[in-house]
């Protein structure tokens, strides 16, 4: 009966908790030509832009959950001044509500998408934020000792939301998650899990990293991680 009773109240919780992260989202009722939402965060009206033509232009529900896990948990996550990169930002979402929380933003993904990303991130973040954020081209695995040489890759934090979907860019994604992090630096990624892919990822990922879950959303087919780097083991 106890198991029962704490799955009701867990099942519960997630219902209330996703419901007040779907509730951050308004979708117009006005059809216009360029697709368009506004969320709230951090007391900001975010208006974020879409490109329907490809996958890493629309706003997925992981985004909303890692979006609002860093406004709920701004004290313990503290953002301000601290040097974050989001990998995959696509509309910029995250990026954005990072950059609101006072962090130093480097917000990357590929190159055809960086037009919409770095309009809906000036628009929402000019006159706004302590730190304007930075947009940069980054293809997972491709040049990173170019573009993101380790020496000085000092970041605190990186962040990502559905990185891992329908791609064969896995084994890319797990080396460009390697090169960007120190010893010290967090990862929190929020991922829905649609695929045995995801598993098979996740358990890749254990490799390399450790990784712990903090927070799941069972309703939505969400869990949210945060990893660092495996200590290196001296033989």
């Amino acid at each position: 009966t106890d198991t029962h009773t704490n799955t009701y109240i867990e099942d519960y919780d997630d219902k209330q908790v996703v419901t007040e992260i779907m509730a951050r989202c308004f979708i117009p009722t006005v059809i216009t030509n360029i697709s368009w939402e506004i969320f709230h965060f951090i007391g900001h009206e975010i208006r974020i832009t879409e490109a329907m033509d490809c996958y890493g232009a629309v706003v997925w529900p992981s985004a909303l959950v890692l979006c609002y896990f860093l406004e709920t948990n701004a004290k313990q996550y503290n953002m301000v001044d601290k040097n974050v990169i989001e990998i995959g930002a696509g509309t910029g979402l995250v990026s954005i509500v990072a950059s609101l929380l006072g962090a130093h933003v480097t917000a990357t993904d590929l190159p055809e998408l960086l037009g919409n990303l770095q309009y809906n991130i000036s628009r929402n973040t000019k006159m706004k934020s302590k730190h304007l954020p930075q947009v940069k081209e980054l293809s997972w695995g491709v040049a990173l000792d170019t573009s993101f040489p380790r020496s000085s890759n000092n970041f605190d934090y990186v962040l990502a939301a559905d990185v891992v979907y329908a791609h064969p860019f896995l084994e890319e994604l797990l080396i460009t998650f390697d090169h960007l992090c120190k010893e010290t630096t967090i990862i929190l990624w929020a991922m829905k899990f649609r695929l045995e892919k995801e598993n098979k990822f996740v358990d890749r990922f254990k490799e390399l990293f450790d990784l712990e879950e903090i927070s799941s959303f069972p309703s939505l087919n969400i869990k949210l991680y945060k990893a660092v780097k495996k200590s290196q083991r001296r033989i």
